[in-house]
């Protein structure tokens, strides 16, 4: 089988359009993580990312009678601009398929290359459905973004590229996975010419499908409704069929990491290189620290950063998560006595540590809560921390990992619960394009009292909103019927603690 591929990728005609990139030393992260640690700078291609290779790939191989007549995709991102480049390079018609929440610089960028956009659905899934559509009326060619030996081979050749361009073997190397093209071309190759060199891939938590696959030893389909959407270059339900024929006997072993954690690799890319990877792009590197820091016996791997198309807008949420993902930052919500002198007796408790956040909120006369973001040395720290606190007689509920408190509470500490009836949180997300915030409250209509709501934009494409709904207790099972017949995603945030301390 690798044999195979290895010809298929040596033969691929990918430096047409592609460049070479750069394998740089990181020597902030190798002195942090002790390990010569090296990037393989696919950000710094003409589209910012590896996809181009890829689409090049499989539209070169084309007969003349296919280029004559065109190709179409679906993608909402960095495929979509592969294929967009390729056409404008050997002079083909393209037309692409984006979701309507596409946001506008992803959109452009596709129009400039003199591709066609076609805007339709709201994800991957139904975008892709009208393109085959659309291929099969037209006579059309479609281009996969990766489930396609074509594809694999093009991607193939950065496992080339590595090995040409380290020193020496590798102890690992690290690939970020969606549908698997990536990880299937560099692990044929390098395991063909170096087999004991580890191929770990990295995928996010929520959209970890080869993991699921690997665990199942078959592909396995994740719930779309409960796709994680925040790196959304790898939001992929079912690895590709032809990428886990590979992925399944070449692949070391797979890192699932969070957000949080994406975010504080995304920091740690611009340390050590001064781009901004896009969090897909930032992937690997998520990986690779969370799998360095078990014990193990490396001295030199390497990692794709593999894109850096980022909304400029996300970086305010980003740099929000990083310290997190970093165990730099707990956030804690802290009952004091609601007397003269509180706020000062507790940051006498709290000492010279750095505080990050304070915000205030009184309970009643007897209790105020103070929502307070801390700076941290590790996990330890922050466990050490609480445990402090405690012992000083306060009452502390460590809301680190919350997620409804990183997002929404953190805004909106102060205001009241109603009184009479039950008050039902729920939190959401919809697709984010214009006017989407109105099509959404339209969609919720006027049959329930809402309570509560917060919307922030985050500049991705999807809206998170934070919903509070006047109801009995009795109508939770129609309330929620109700939201799903709506048809956005939500999670019922009953009993949350950030709620109880600062919303209720």
């Amino acid at each position: 089988m690798l044999e195979h591929y290895v010809k298929r990728i040596l033969s691929s005609r990918v430096y047409e359009i592609a460049s070479e990139t750069p394998l740089s030393k990181a020597p902030l992260l190798s002195r942090r993580l002790g390990v010569d640690v090296s990037l393989k700078r696919e950000d710094m291609q003409s589209i910012y990312s590896f996809k181009l290779r890829g689409a090049y790939n499989k539209m070169a191989s084309l007969s003349d009678q296919q280029k004559q007549a065109g190709v179409i995709t679906a993608s909402a991102g960095n495929h979509a601009q592969g294929v967009a480049i390729s056409a404008q390079t050997l002079r083909m018609k393209a037309s692409i398929v984006m979701g309507k929440n596409t946001p506008s610089i992803k959109v452009n960028a596709v129009r400039d290359r003199g591709a066609k956009v076609i805007l339709h659905g709201d994800n991957y899934d139904e975008a892709s459905v009208h393109a085959r559509a659309l291929a099969e009326e037209n006579d059309l060619t479609f281009v996969p973004p990766y489930d396609d030996i074509d594809v694999i081979a093009g991607q193939g050749t950065i496992g080339m590229e590595i090995i040409n361009q380290h020193e020496g073997p590798l102890d690992a190397i690290f690939i970020p996975v969606g549908g698997g093209g990536l990880i299937a071309g560099i692990a044929a190759y390098v395991k063909y010419l170096h087999p004991k060199t580890r191929i770990i891939g990295v995928e996010a938590e929520g959209s970890a499908c080869l993991q699921a696959a690997m665990t199942a030893g078959r592909r396995v389909k994740l719930p779309i409704e409960k796709l994680d959407l925040f790196a959304d270059g790898v939001s992929v339900a079912q690895i590709g069929q032809e990428t886990f024929k590979v992925a399944r006997h070449y692949v070391d072993d797979v890192v699932v990491v969070s957000v949080d954690e994406i975010c504080a690799a995304i920091k740690d890319v611009f340390e050590d290189t001064r781009c901004i990877s896009e969090p897909a792009g930032a992937l690997s590197i998520a990986g690779m620290k969370r799998y360095l820091n078990q014990p193990h016996d490396m001295k030199a791997v390497a990692a794709i950063v593999s894109g850096a198309n980022v909304n400029f807008d996300r970086l305010r949420h980003i740099s929000e998560r990083a310290e997190f993902g970093e165990s730099r930052e707990a956030i804690f919500g802290v009952t004091v006595p609601e007397v003269q002198g509180s706020f000062l007796k507790f940051c006498r408790a709290l000492g010279k540590r750095s505080i990050t956040e304070f915000n205030y909120r009184r309970s009643d006369n007897n209790d105020a809560h103070i929502y307070v973001g801390l700076g941290i040395g590790s996990v330890q720290d922050r466990e050490e921390t609480r445990l402090g606190l405690e012992a000083k007689g306060y009452r502390v509920l460590d809301m680190t990992d919350n997620e409804a408190a990183k997002v929404h509470v953190r805004h909106m500490v102060g205001g009241h619960r109603p009184g009479g009836g039950t008050e039902m949180l729920f939190r959401f997300e919809f697709p984010e394009r214009p006017g989407a915030l109105l099509e959404f409250l339209s969609g919720l209509g006027s049959k329930w009292n809402i309570s509560l709501f917060h919307y922030r934009n985050h500049g991705a494409a999807w809206g998170r909103v934070l919903v509070g709904f006047k109801a009995e207790n009795g109508q939770r099972r129609e309330l929620e019927a109700y939201l799903r017949r709506i048809g956005y995603r939500f999670w019922s945030e009953e009993g949350n603690p950030a709620y109880e301390l600062f919303l209720e």
